[in-house]
């Protein structure tokens, strides 16, 4: 049976999908918590899959302490370079912030090699150096959630903000779980559900609803 279609403005397609995610939770009588709703949908927008409503994981106040690291200039460390490409980077650079992925570099392949190590660990370390506050947003490499917590353990480091959502089969599961029980600040999916897109639709939910409360 086919389906109507509905004439829609460009400028209000976003706005009628939205809508639509809402009618949705509704009819499936799922509620969501009121404080962390717009993260919660932004994710559902992008990936379309209601049972991320079941499973974002969100600890004590961490939408207020979000919020106010990109607002004080925070900047963004991704696992992945579509990670990178999907944050609004205007948005964020307007609060003072940047985005980095050192994925790709050649001295991270490199060293990762030598060592034995995944260039996941390798841009991690490179990420904890970096001289002012970073929410690091991992999509798709467990490792670099496995690197952080590690770093927390040996060293005494820790991270200001941690939105852990990879995708896959290995580690997934245990790498998200490891930041469930610690004080870091967080956003996590747990399952195996995840990826770069929904690690930036959380960065950009976070990044929108700060440019809405400014204008």
């Amino acid at each position: 049976m086919k389906k109507d279609i509905e004439i829609i403005k460009p400028k209000d397609i976003e706005k009628r999908s939205f809508e639509i995610i809402q009618e949705e939770l509704d009819r499936r009588v799922i509620s969501i918590d009121e404080e962390t709703s717009f993260v919660t949908k932004r994710v559902i927008h992008t990936t379309a899959d209601f049972e991320y409503a079941k499973t974002l994981k969100f600890s004590n106040k961490a939408i207020d302490i979000a919020e106010s690291l990109l607002k004080d200039g925070a900047d963004i460390v991704t696992d992945t370079n579509m990670g990178l490409s999907g944050i609004n980077k205007k948005v964020l650079e307007s609060l003072g912030g940047s985005v980095h992925c050192f994925m790709a570099d050649e001295s991270v392949a490199k060293e990762a090699a030598e060592r034995g190590v995944t260039r996941a660990t390798v841009s991690m370390e490179r990420a904890a150096k970096i001289k002012k506050p970073v929410i690091f947003a991992i999509g798709n490499a467990p490792t670099a959630l496995i690197s952080i917590y590690e770093m927390m353990q040996q060293t005494g480091w820790k991270p200001d903000f941690v939105i852990g959502v990879p995708v896959g089969f290995v580690n997934v599961e245990a790498a998200k779980e490891l930041f469930l029980e610690t004080d870091i600040p967080y956003i996590i999916n747990i399952g195996r559900k995840g990826g770069s897109n929904v690690a930036a639709a959380i960065c950009n939910a976070l990044l929108y609803d700060i440019k809405k409360e400014r204008a």
